[in-house]
């Protein structure tokens, strides 16, 4: 008889999930590290995702470790979409109210930007961009970090929106491979 994973043994000894979020919580609080604004929303979206997941625990049917972390990550996309949607209502009522929302301390800051290891993915991304030619740099630098739309982005280099589409698509899945690596 095949072995119950974590998640699938909480269903009947709660206790089990201890292990399961112990297994996964690093690498998720990285995942939304990655994808959010700062350390604190990364750690409330975590803690939300693992909230629902032990709350609908019992609709998990997977039957190995890794269809238990697909069916976790698939919770936290939702998590992350709800965010997303939420912060512009949120940033418009904040801005409204001239409201100022409580900052994570330096040491809890520096804490899980060390265990999401941003240091490291820094210094690799830093090298990824140094190897790609200078115009995909520059196109990824005028979609990702200037925030620039694509007709902006073919204004700025001299082409058309289809033609600038293609470079910064190119430049982005190169720039996944030398990550990759």
């Amino acid at each position: 008889m095949a072995r119950l994973t974590p998640l699938a043994r909480s269903q009947q000894d709660p206790t089990a999930f201890e292990a399961f979020y112990r297994a996964h919580a690093p690498a998720l609080l990285r995942y939304f590290e990655r994808r959010t604004p700062d350390v604190e929303v990364a750690a409330d979206l975590t803690a939300e995702t693992f909230a629902r997941a032990f709350e609908h625990r019992g609709q998990f049917r997977g039957t190995t470790e890794r269809e238990a972390g697909g069916w976790l990550y698939a919770i936290a996309r939702r998590q992350l979409v709800g965010f997303e949607r939420r912060g512009l209502v949120e940033e418009r009522a904040v801005a409204r109210l001239a409201a100022w929302e409580p900052q994570v301390s330096e040491d809890e800051h520096e804490r899980v930007e060390a265990l999401a290891d941003l240091g490291r993915l820094r210094a690799e991304l830093t090298r990824a961009l140094k190897e790609l030619t200078p115009p995909a740099r520059l196109a990824v630098r005028l979609r990702v970090l200037d925030g620039l739309d694509y007709l902006q982005i073919a204004e700025r280099l001299g082409m058309n929106e289809p033609a600038a589409r293609a470079r910064v698509s190119r430049a982005l899945r190169e720039l996944r491979d030398l990550l990759s690596d």
